[in-house]
């Protein structure tokens, strides 16, 4: 586990950054609170080990605006204090720090303290649940392959991709990193309203079919939406109803379910665009053989500026070999098709 350790007295932070790496975690170090604040939104550990009085921004400010932008992953805060009265620990508390340390510490009482932090962190079943309601989902269709691990590894790359090229969008950080990877296998979740006879059908749709197969983009949304409203803070359910409203969209507002074109199209939506049409490009299907890395990699130049966002598809070329590498690790066993990634008009 990656854990930030915010301490401004040089002694008590090297000590701390000792027994901590002692302990086989990777650490981030800054020297004061501000420090701490700017290192924390840029790296968002899930651990963060903090004095309490620093000079700019004390532990207990930097425990406030953690929790506060914190979005849906819990961040485990760890104060470490000389204060033991009661009424301290409350501000501590009430700041959102969950465990103190009190100074002197000494290593033992460090590692039951992380290790506590652990179990808390994986208790967390927001990754699970979603995943599973996706698996719901794919359950209902002959697909036997693992086309959801697919898409949420593809989307990763794309968008860590673009968070590392010269000028990204500034709504792309590393929580949004996080949330298309968590919320990108509910980009379908809409297929639980579509009739069997339609989602298992083994040919091709006729065009009544596939404008009831449409619907699944509004079905997915209202669903997930419906679930945002009863907990506007999940930021990870905002997203999952964005993507899966849109991703059928197209850059040139050739796409359903409104046409909707450019940036009009949610940035999360497109990047789910080009990683799903890609998947099925290479992936077999009963009506065709999987395409070479080569001819889905042409196929999605051809449409740079028309079906998918430029930016998007220059992100793909630049990570093209680990959608390689992805397609590959993710592909033992894989046969039979899923009827709702056949391309239309490609």
């Amino acid at each position: 586990m990656k854990i930030l350790i915010v301490d401004d007295e040089l002694v008590s932070r090297k000590k701390m950054d000792l027994l901590v790496r002692s302990l086989g975690h990777e650490t981030v170090v800054a020297e004061d609170g501000l420090e701490g604040w700017e290192a924390w939104k840029k790296e968002r550990t899930r651990m963060v080990i903090t004095d309490w009085m620093m000079p700019g921004m004390s532990g207990l400010e930097l425990c406030a605006k953690i929790r506060e932008a914190e979005g849906s992953q819990y961040i485990y805060l760890i104060m470490v204090t000389s204060k033991e009265d009661v009424e301290d620990l409350v501000r501590g508390m009430d700041a959102g720090a969950d465990d103190f340390i009190t100074k002197p510490f000494i290593k033992e009482e460090l590692a039951v303290r992380i290790r506590a932090g652990e179990r808390i962190s994986s208790f967390e079943t927001r990754d699970i649940v979603i995943f599973s309601l996706a698996k719901l989902v794919e359950s209902r269709d002959s697909e036997t392959g693992l086309h959801l691990e697919r898409i949420r590894h593809y989307s990763r790359e794309l968008t860590t991709t673009i968070l590392e090229s010269e000028n990204p969008p500034e709504e792309i950080d590393t929580l949004f990193v996080d949330n298309i990877f968590l919320t990108s296998p509910l980009h379908d979740i809409g297929k639980i309203g579509i009739p069997d006879y339609i989602l298992l059908k083994p040919g091709e749709l006729d065009d009544q079919e596939f404008e009831i197969m449409k619907r699944h983009s509004v079905i997915g949304f209202e669903t997930l939406n419906e679930a945002l409203n009863n907990y506007p803070k999940a930021d990870y359910l905002r997203m999952s109803a964005e993507i899966a409203l849109s991703h059928h969209e197209r850059f040139d507002g050739s796409g359903y379910p409104y046409g909707l074109k450019g940036k009009e199209i949610p940035l999360s939506a497109r990047i789910v665009a080009l990683a799903d049409v890609y998947d099925a490009l290479v992936s077999k299907r009963i009506y065709k053989e999987a395409y070479q890395h080569d001819v889905a990699k042409s196929i999605i130049e051809k449409k740079r500026g028309k079906d998918f966002d430029p930016m998007i598809v220059d992100a793909f070329l630049d990570c093209q070999e680990k959608f390689i590498e992805i397609s590959k690790r993710f592909s033992k066993n894989q046969e039979g098709f899923n009827p709702l990634q056949r391309i239309r008009g490609v």
